[in-house]
């Protein structure tokens, strides 16, 4: 799914006698709900050595041990623990308090509203304060992050332009399963995804989606190693002048309702009438709508697990606080 560092399978050619040893890095986690924070944490393990493993954790945390000790500590002491800069303004606290409040604030980049920010300052908060590692901030973009996630490829002679459009809003499984399908059409395909607007998707699916703003859809899009091309902000109907601009070559939709246009008109009306126009079963029914009716049906459930994780993370930052405060013990060396 990781676009950065990605290795091919098969093929691989056995080390000579003076090839270093190949450097294998391991990264555990949750990854409850992937998103664009995750796709960058695994991005930065996967270029600090050769190959990466990924391990996904039980639905138990693993935050500290059985007897309280850090997880990573074995590592730690043996010099092999590294950490990955953390994505400053995305957590699946905070996308899970968007699905739950029926506020379309996270659609702006202005100042959070102040309902938000009274949940960001309750949701799930353990009685003993408020951890960094769980807590919602504000996510602001940079130029930086795209480039980081962007391929920077232009499409080159002999690819065909494949060119799909949609909201992409919490990018899941789903949407990784139709780009797959979508990459397959040809034998050397150029994806480009068109992101629509927040207010344009607002429109269609109504509520507060999209979940996530048009800037964060973006990033978790672009992370994708099927997509080669983001527009971000797509119009709602592919135009003629779209089709025209990208030279697509063929213009791909799921099984997923297709909503008219405001005056009424098929969005893929110009598609169609060139014939470039095809329909993709992905194969999987998970929709962003599904993945928010499961938070919405286990809240309570929810908020007491973050609870009681923020509290062993917060006891753990006290304990390690207060090892790194405790004076070293004087050695008594008489001779």
């Amino acid at each position: 799914m990781i676009r950065n560092g990605h290795g091919e399978a098969g093929g691989a050619k056995r080390p000579g006698p003076r090839a270093r040893r190949a450097v294998r890095v391991w990264c555990d986690g949750c990854y409850d709900m992937v998103h664009y924070g995750h796709s960058n944490q695994l991005r930065q393990a996967r270029a600090m050595g050769d190959h990466l493993i990924v391990g996904v954790h039980t639905d138990d945390d693993i935050t500290l041990t059985v007897d309280g000790r850090d997880t990573y500590e074995e590592v730690k002491q043996a010099g092999r623990y590294r950490e990955c800069k953390r994505t400053q303004g995305v957590s699946t606290t905070d996308l899970v308090g968007r699905m739950l409040l029926v506020t379309k604030a996270h659609h702006s980049s202005q100042e959070m509203s102040s309902e938000y920010r009274e949940y960001a300052d309750s949701f799930g908060k353990c009685p003993g304060g408020r951890n960094p590692w769980t807590g919602v901030s504000q996510f602001l973009q940079t130029s930086q992050k795209i480039i980081q996630f962007a391929s920077g490829k232009e499409p080159q002679p002999g690819e065909t332009v494949i060119y799909v459009a949609g909201a992409f809003d919490l990018f899941h499984i789903g949407h990784v399963d139709f780009l797959e399908k979508v990459y397959g059409l040809a034998e050397r395909p150029y994806v480009i995804a068109g992101l629509h607007f927040d207010q344009e998707v607002n429109h269609y699916k109504g509520k507060n989606y999209p979940i996530m703003n048009l800037h964060e859809r973006t990033l978790s899009v672009l992370a994708c190693r099927y997509v080669s091309e983001v527009v971000i902000g797509a119009p709602y109907s592919v135009t003629a002048e779209l089709l025209d601009h990208f030279k697509v070559d063929l213009v791909c939709h799921g099984k997923t309702e297709v909503v008219p246009d405001k005056d009424g008109s098929d969005p893929y009306e110009e598609p169609k009438r060139r014939g470039i126009f095809c329909q993709v079963d992905s194969g999987n029914d998970l929709t962003t709508d599904l993945i928010v009716q499961r938070i919405i049906k286990n809240r309570l459930e929810y908020e007491a697990r973050n609870q009681k994780k923020e509290a062993k993370e917060l006891a753990f930052q006290e304990a390690m606080r207060r090892q790194e405060t405790q004076p070293e013990r004087e050695i008594d060396c008489d001779f």
